[in-house]
């Protein structure tokens, strides 16, 4: 199965900390270009992290900020090429190669989804949004986002998903709590976003959620195609559809949300009706079986 193949000779948890810290220096150099363009005065220690990069023109903000992950795509290499003597594909897919038909259904899928949610509600209180549309903008700010999104969304899966969940399951001998701790370390590490400090600590709720979704797409697919596609699809539609000045995604999008701050329907309605819904449908389309042995079981 996914992660665990009995032919990969898994080296102990310690060899993914020290991993874990390469990756963590490859993304500080990454984001070493942005220093020129940092303010000279540091905001207060009580001031959003943000606040840094307000001086910044928000398409050049876009690319500095997805620089610090094409970075960290070397370090990957690296740590599971040298350090553990791993194949890439081991914290890729249990296929042979990537099935990028996969990647594309769950780019398609969420993306329509994502789309229909932000129409919907535009509709349904236009009154909360401001067009944005500025063509020259707009078309330099697509050629970043889809050029860079995706990297920056599938560097976080191989990490999250892949690197370490593969390190967790390993060292607790167990499926589940694999997904437990990935899921919650990724959703911690949202806590920085200026989105917590808009709505609040509850929301980090959502992006833990986010994480078990994506984890139980990727253990129950035996890959992270899945969990590829659906991230891009999610952050790809958010840089260039809607923003708001509360939002790590400050863009040159169609729309800005001029609301204020608050968790909306669609925020409740995606952990309990949207992502059981989508799970049912990837389950049926590529029929999954044996969901406690894939989520539940020991790991060896």
């Amino acid at each position: 199965m996914f992660l665990w193949d009995k032919s990969y000779n898994l080296k102990g948890f310690w060899y993914y900390i020290l991993g874990s810290f390469i990756l963590i220096f490859f993304s500080v150099i990454g984001q070493l270009p942005m220093i020129p363009f940092l303010p000279t005065e540091l905001p207060s220690p009580d001031a959003d992290p943000i606040d840094l990069f307000k001086g910044i023109e928000s398409n050049l903000r876009l690319f500095l900020l997805m620089l610090t992950f094409v970075a960290v795509v070397p370090g990957i290499w690296l740590v599971v090429k040298k350090l553990h003597d791993l194949p890439l594909m081991s914290i890729l897919s249990s296929r042979k190669k990537i099935d990028y038909e996969r990647v594309i259904y769950s780019f398609t899928l969420w993306g329509t989804t994502v789309v229909a949610f932000v129409l919907l509600e535009y509709f349904l209180s236009p009154e909360s949004y401001e067009l944005n549309f500025k063509l020259k903008e707009f078309l330099i700010l697509a050629v970043i986002a889809i050029l860079f999104v995706p990297i920056q969304t599938t560097v976080e899966e191989v990490v999250f998903r892949g690197y370490l969940m593969q390190g967790f399951g390993h060292w607790l001998n167990s499926r589940f709590m694999a997904l437990f701790l990935t899921s919650v370390v990724f959703g911690s590490l949202h806590l920085a976003n200026p989105e917590i400090t808009a709505l609040g600590y509850e929301f980090i709720f959502l992006y833990i959620t986010v994480g078990f979704v994506l984890g139980i797409m990727t253990l129950m697919d035996d890959g992270l195609e899945l969990a590829i596609g659906f991230h891009a699809a999610n952050n790809l539609v958010a840089a260039l559809l809607v923003t708001a000045d509360w939002t790590v995604f400050q863009t040159e999008s169609i729309l800005i949300d001029i609301s204020e701050p608050s968790l909306g329907l669609s925020d409740w309605l995606a952990p309990f009706v949207v992502y059981p819904i989508l799970i049912t449908i990837f389950a049926r389309k590529y029929s999954w079986t044996n969901w406690k042995e894939k989520l539940f079981s020991r790991v060896r």
